[in-house]
């Protein structure tokens, strides 16, 4: 097919936009490309694989891809800066919803001129990002891969996934742990597993949850594999979400989550998501339907209390959830991304 060089600043927080990042690469490498991956670092193709459960044997990691020079195709990943690129095909995709860095910018409309398609991870971040470049962007969903994740015997506890760090984005796991506090003095023998990525600035947050947690039944675990994830998944009955609380979301769309990869992640393995109205979740979750949207705190800790004693509408919602999660699938994924080539 030809050769492609595809870049991400971010991949060393080995969350989801590194796994969008290299479902792109996989779903090229399947269908016959040569395909570069830009990291300097020895070692990450290792950590990826085991972290986000991708098998990475067809991608090569390379130190430089020089902007696309002497390949077919490139997918870059902004960090907000708009990348002169060399290759035949360039795609720029934006994982997040930057403003106020003069995107109009002369020079970034020229470099632009270069870029054959700019794509966003949510209808969220599109709008935020067509208003500051003035560009028409697409929209393609992050990949889930719901083959995966299937619902098991369910057990009593509550579930959060996302990185442990206060960079750009807070996930408010310490919000969370506060609701815990509150919902626990009513319902009593459950539990609140935090799970995230602490790699990248996160290790001092961590010792802060922890001893916010001290005394209750809350696991805050690190670093978890996805095997170890999936089994997590299966067995959760709720799905708590606080990223963006306490946000202005208009004035800082950066600090609100921009789609939600681990919120569909549990609704692939039936387990009913209760999450922060904010930014790219409100795509996801069809409120009252499968799942549920909250604005303040005491709502998420009134509706989950419902939602354990009618045992009969939590089935509903879970089984809802896992049809939801089929429109955010792999197969999907990779049918959008051939047709932009």
């Amino acid at each position: 097919m030809g050769k492609a060089a595809i870049y991400n600043p971010y991949l060393d927080t080995l969350g989801g936009g590194e796994r969008y990042s290299l479902s792109f690469a996989k779903a090229l490498a399947n269908n016959g490309w040569v395909v570069d991956v830009e990291w300097k670092e020895v070692g990450i193709k290792e950590k990826l694989e085991e972290r986000l459960g991708l098998d990475l044997t067809s991608v090569n990691f390379v130190p430089d891809i020089k902007k696309g020079s002497g390949y077919d195709l490139c997918f870059w990943v902004s960090d907000g800066s708009i990348p002169l690129l060399h290759s035949r095909k360039n795609f720029l995709h934006f994982q997040v919803p930057f403003h106020n860095v003069d995107g109009r910018s002369l020079f970034n409309r020229m470099k632009l001129i270069r870029v054959n398609k700019v794509i966003c991870n949510s209808k969220f971040t599109k709008n935020v990002i067509d208003n500051e470049y003035g560009v028409d962007s697409i929209v393609v969903y992050p990949p889930i891969d719901i083959s995966k994740i299937k619902p098991k015997r369910k057990e009593n506890y509550i579930l959060y996934v996302g990185r442990f760090s206060k960079l750009v984005q807070s996930k408010r796991q310490d919000i969370l742990i506060e609701a815990f506090k509150k919902f626990s003095k009513k319902v009593t023998d459950w539990k609140l597993i935090l799970v995230g990525g602490s790699d990248v600035g996160g290790r001092e947050f961590v010792g802060q949850l922890r001893r916010k947690a001290q005394g209750y039944n809350i696991e805050i675990l690190e670093g978890v594999d996805f095997k170890i994830l999936v089994d997590l998944y299966g067995k959760a009955k709720f799905f708590w979400s606080a990223a963006g609380f306490e946000v202005n979301e208009k004035n800082h769309p950066e600090q609100v989550e921009h789609f939600g990869i681990t919120i569909v992640e549990g609704m692939a393995a039936g387990v009913v998501a209760l999450v922060f109205n904010a930014g790219g979740a409100k795509e996801i979750i069809k409120n009252e339907k499968d799942g549920f949207l909250w604005d303040k705190v005491s709502e998420l800790i009134k509706k989950t209390e419902e939602l354990v004693k009618d045992g009969g509408f939590c089935r509903e919602v879970s089984r809802n959830a896992v049809e939801k999660s089929k429109l955010f699938g792999n197969e999907k994924f990779n049918q959008e991304i051939l047709a932009l080539l």
